[in-house]
């Protein structure tokens, strides 16, 4: 089956990563999408996004 990859709402018309979820997660460049894709399994990935709501991972 292939990847169906998403996009943030909140990206409107910048550029974002895009996201595709199946048996586990893959990201890659939306402004890209022939380009590279990395893989995550789905733990790490929520404790990532858990981390970004938190506000854990914000600049300066």
């Amino acid at each position: 089956m292939p990847r169906v990859f998403r996009r943030s709402s909140y990206c409107g018309n910048s550029t974002c990563v895009e996201v595709a979820t199946a048996n586990s997660v893959h990201v890659r460049d939306g402004k890209n999408p022939g380009g590279a894709i990395l893989s995550f399994e789905a733990a790490p990935w929520r404790e990532f996004l858990a981390g970004v709501k938190r506000g854990e991972l914000n600049r300066g």
